[in-house]
């Protein structure tokens, strides 16, 4: 049995609408769970610990950048966080990756590379899945 990486999407809330971020991960068959505030996402660390990642948008307004990874690293020390921010947004302090532009690709090529083992089992599965029956 696989247990797919999950990863905790901190994202600006907009009326209406899910997270990109959170749909672009689940293509790469990953778990996610959303938050839309500094101050939610330090909660849903507390009440579910066992996130492999967070994936941080910079503009997140309610905690500056610094401040909230600070949080999340005094939480959770070890847990990877990648900031995603725009170009010549300044540099969020304490971040293990930061991408300056919201490329899809690039997000998930990332998020692949920190958990290698796991993808290539989800890569496998889908080879597997995509053959004709013999």
């Amino acid at each position: 049995m696989m247990i797919r990486p999950c990863f905790l999407v901190v994202d600006q809330e907009h009326s209406g609408s899910i997270s990109t971020r959170k749909l672009v991960i689940e293509t790469a068959k990953f778990n996610v769970m959303t938050a839309y505030s500094g101050a939610e996402a330090i909660q849903t660390l507390t009440k579910f610990p066992a996130v492999d990642g967070v994936v941080l948008d910079a503009g997140v307004r309610d905690l500056p950048c610094s401040l909230l990874v600070k949080q999340i690293k005094e939480n959770r020390p070890g847990l990877p966080v990648v900031v995603v921010g725009t170009l010549g947004y300044d540099f969020c302090a304490g971040a293990d990756h930061y991408l300056e532009t919201f490329d899809p690709s690039r997000l998930l090529n990332l998020l692949q590379k920190l958990e290698p083992e796991r993808t290539a089992l989800i890569l496998e599965k889908d080879e597997k899945l995509s053959k004709p029956d013999a």
